[in-house]
């Protein structure tokens, strides 16, 4: 089903239902279309993080401990 049919099957759902029931249904369409674009925007700002270059210096960074500087080992 294409998204035109499904936009005229709804479009001619709602016109016959009374207008308490069509706006619940606008409400519905809303919170749906604000959880996409909260959706986009979190892979958006995860694509954003794994191609930066801000933490690159960690890289190069000099190890400052070893496994020999631990007074306990835990094997879990």
């Amino acid at each position: 089903m294409t998204k035109q049919i499904i936009i005229e099957r709804t479009l001619k759902a709602i016109n016959q239902l009374p207008e308490d029931k069509a706006e619940e249904i606008s409400d519905f369409a809303d919170f749906v279309f604000k959880k996409y674009e909260e959706q986009e925007l979190s892979k958006g700002i995860q694509k954003l993080a794994s191609e930066s270059s801000a933490f690159n210096f960690l890289e190069t960074e000099e190890e400052l401990y070893t496994v020999s500087d631990l007074k306990v080992v835990y094997n879990g």
